[in-house]
């Protein structure tokens, strides 16, 4: 005989067991009809020859394969969400434009919240305390009231300015969750550096080829005018087109390649400090995003990496670890990116010359002071304060029309009200924030981003003369450039949905880089008795 107390301990112990093998038997059957009768739906599909629903059908299972994939582990998640971010717009074209697929991420994004913050509740994840979060409030509260503005022609706009200004900002938490240690970075960073390659390659290729190809013969009505564009030289009159590689808009290609190319440079300096695997991908990636750069036709992108390269090299020789004797690194990464960035543009300037010089005719003719086409004055001065001022020629300047009603997306909107389009857009960031949310608006913006600005450069100098320094500095310029030069050049950067995921997630991944200096201080090898002769310098 058992005792009592061991007896009682086996029937609860079976009384447990018994609801959870009902309830897996339950979700197994559940789970079976299921499939069935998505195999039923499927083979009807099959034999209708409904191609496009049987992609949706295959979309539909990629969806539920995800959605347990980020339950299970939300790190995978966030790397499912973030390759399918990037390539989002590339089934869009092809897919007719729906709003399943245009929100597909958005969905993905609250799935890795949702498990992120589970893990955060139950102590498994660190919890980021953001010190510029007062700041950003106060916008925030801004943005809220803004919604239920009355001018606004609808709460829709409201709703999709709403997520447009702030439905990333969760994203510090998930970055500075994401890095754990080096290994986490190096993982992070190497995909990163793969699909930048990888999508500008994609654009260079569309340059040499044409538009039509990775773009469909008709695209949906509102995605008409961001595809299939081209440009002239206003002296010579060459033509040539504009590539927009997977995005739906040659716009947001031209962003990518910014951010691309501070955030590949960033990775190689901290690669070669930190002696990590993947440097050469990394070059590689840096010699395909400057190809690609000069073959956009963007006057916009072509300055601001090449202020970014001048900027990034200048902070990179400041911050390099001289007191370890290893400021040699950094000038072997400065040298090494330097030589694949001119052999890159020297190989396809000699094997595509007609393409490529179209390009450079163009950027010489409108930015060369010389030239009688010289416009670099008028786009990065005048042009943008003639839009600033306009925005008080809009209507409710003082209190605002509504957050959303000038942001990008409201094309979506009208469509679904049936509404005309809004004509209250400004070419200029800070006229936009006066237009949508009043005069208050872009002090607000000043301040909530010059708080991240300084807090941010704060960590930059903890981080001075460590392995992180390159990717840390880096960053920081991306979040400087964002918030500031190309957000008085127009919202638009900001509002882009793919700007402002990495801006949010690199300022989490920013904030958790002292915490791992600190727990892991060094990784670079001792220098020798002759590299320490030589003051850290060596070639």
């Amino acid at each position: 005989m058992l005792p009592e107390k061991s007896s009682e301990a086996i029937l609860n112990l079976l009384s447990s067991w018994i609801p959870a093998v009902r309830s897996q038997a339950l979700i197994g059957f559940s789970v079976f009809a299921l499939a069935i009768l998505l195999a039923w739906q499927i083979g009807g599909v099959i034999s209708g020859k409904d191609e496009r629903a049987l992609v949706f059908a295959i979309v539909g299972f990629a969806g539920f394969f995800v959605v347990a994939t980020i339950f299970r582990n939300w790190r995978s998640g966030f790397y499912l969400f973030l390759v399918w971010m990037l390539f989002e717009d590339l089934f869009r074209k092809y897919m007719g434009n729906g709003p399943a697929l245009f929100f597909g991420k958005d969905i993905l994004a609250a799935l890795v919240y949702v498990s992120l913050f589970a893990e955060i509740r139950r102590g498994r994840e660190k919890r980021f305390r953001a010190p510029f979060l007062l700041f950003l409030s106060l916008f925030f509260l801004l943005g809220v009231l803004q919604v239920f503005n009355q001018n606004s022609p609808h709460i829709l706009y409201g709703l999709l300015g709403f997520k447009t200004y702030f439905y990333y900002v969760p994203f510090m938490y998930v970055g500075y969750a994401l890095i754990r240690g080096d290994e986490d970075l190096r993982r992070f960073l190497v995909l990163n550096a793969v699909l930048c390659g990888l999508i500008a390659a994609l654009g260079i290729a569309q340059a040499i080829l044409g538009n039509s190809f990775l773009n469909p013969t008709k695209l949906a009505p509102e995605l008409q005018d961001l595809g299939n564009l081209e440009k002239s030289t206003p002296l010579t009159n060459q033509l040539f087109s504009l590539p927009d590689s997977v995005f739906v808009s040659s716009g947001r290609f031209d962003f990518f390649l910014i951010l691309a190319l501070i955030l590949v440079l960033g990775t190689s300096g901290y690669f070669l400090l930190g002696n990590l695997r993947g440097r050469k991908i990394v070059l590689l990636a840096i010699g395909i995003i400057g190809v690609a750069t000069l073959l956009c036709g963007s006057r916009g992108a072509v300055m601001f990496v090449l202020i970014s390269a001048f900027a990034l090299t200048a902070g990179f020789l400041w911050g390099a670890p001289w007191r370890q004797r290893q400021a040699h690194r950094m000038i072997k990464t400065i040298r090494r990116s330097v030589i694949v960035g001119v052999m890159s543009l020297a190989l396809i300037v000699l094997l595509f010359p007609q393409e490529t010089g179209s390009r450079i005719a163009y950027y010489a003719e409108t930015l060369l002071p010389g030239s009688s086409a010289y416009e670099l004055e008028n786009r990065t001065w005048d042009y943008p304060v003639k839009n600033l001022f306009q925005a008080f020629r809009k209507p409710n300047w003082l209190l605002g029309n509504g957050i959303g009603t000038a942001s990008l997306g409201g094309q979506y909107v009208a469509k679904y009200t049936g509404t005309p389009l809004l004509d209250l857009w400004v070419e200029e960031g800070y006229g936009v924030l006066i237009v949508e949310m009043g005069i208050i608006a872009p002090f607000l913006w000043i301040l909530w981003t010059a708080a991240l600005v300084y807090y941010s450069w704060g960590v930059v100098r903890r981080l001075r003369q460590t392995r992180f320094f390159p990717i840390s500095f880096a960053i920081f310029w991306f979040a400087f450039l964002l918030l500031y030069p190309m957000t008085f050049g127009g919202l638009s950067a900001y509002q882009n949905y793919i700007n402002n995921a990495y801006l949010w997630l690199l300022v989490g991944i920013l904030f958790r880089l002292p915490e791992i200096q600190a727990t892991t201080p060094n990784l670079l090898q001792s220098p020798s008795a002759k590299a320490r002769a030589r003051g850290g310098f060596q070639f």
